[in-house]
């Protein structure tokens, strides 16, 4: 195996303290040695307080209700990665790694976790599945995404969707997994099709602004260059939000 790539933390100098919850979850399918994970050599120091990583018997978390393999959510994995699911489904072990904390003014918290997935795929892991941007990934696509010299882009720790509106030839450009930094999703509705991929440009932007610690706050304008009419954030939503399963800021697209 060639070096491990050593995960960074950044600061977040837009940061303010706020009441928000960082949320982490993950699982990681394998047959797992029976060693110290390998956190320290992607420049983690292991867990952050908060966060547990708790090992499951495959067979016996299939029993469980919000196991993440069934449903219409594991319908959804085999379609779209059948060869991570199947990777997965015939592992014999799962480690889920869950936890809340608090705001943070840097990111040292994901770096720590994100080492500590990376360890378990050097001791038997071969899939990890993100239920926040509902991703499946085998251990070389997730290496891929994370392990980056010089740090991953923020886009690639989140989800950005594209749905139809009811208005016929309009989308809704939408996020999951902002939670992992403590801050809303993001909503754009009303987008002409013909300018969605600037919507998702623009939404890309708005989500590294809040991973940056930055807060919008109800009814506060937004200016975009070349928009002309700005856009209004609304704060909307909350953790048992269907779409989000978290709050939101929701803007409209000007007429």
């Amino acid at each position: 195996m060639s070096q491990p790539i050593i995960i960074p933390a950044w600061q977040r100098p837009h940061w303010q303290a706020s009441d928000e919850e960082i949320l982490l979850q993950f699982y990681v399918f394998g047959k797992f040695e029976a060693v110290r994970v390998p956190s320290a050599d992607y420049g983690s120091s292991g867990l952050p307080p908060g966060i547990e990583a708790v090992n499951h018997n495959h067979a016996s978390l299939r029993q469980w209700e919000g196991y993440p393999l069934k449903g219409g959510m594991g319908r959804m994995f085999k379609d779209d990665a059948p060869e991570a699911y199947k990777i997965a489904v015939d592992a014999p072990e799962v480690i889920v790694v869950r936890g809340t904390l608090k705001d943070s003014e840097a990111t040292g918290y994901l770096r720590d976790t994100l080492g500590v997935l990376a360890g378990m795929l050097d001791i038997g892991g071969v899939a990890i599945l993100d239920p926040q941007t509902l991703s499946l990934l085998d251990a070389d696509a997730w290496r891929r995404r994370f392990l980056v010299r010089d740090g991953a882009p923020i886009r690639n720790y989140i989800l950005i969707m594209r749905d139809s509106e009811q208005e016929p030839d309009h989308s809704w450009i939408h996020t999951r997994g902002m939670r992992k930094f403590g801050r809303p999703d993001i909503s754009i509705r009303g987008v002409p099709d013909a300018l969605s991929d600037r919507a998702g440009i623009l939404c890309e932007r708005l989500v590294e602004l809040e991973a940056l610690g930055a807060h919008f706050v109800d009814g506060q304008p937004v200016e975009i260059d070349g928009l002309g009419a700005g856009l209004v954030a609304h704060l909307r939503g909350g953790l048992d939000d269907e779409d989000f399963n978290n709050t939101f800021v929701e803007f409209h697209w000007p007429a």
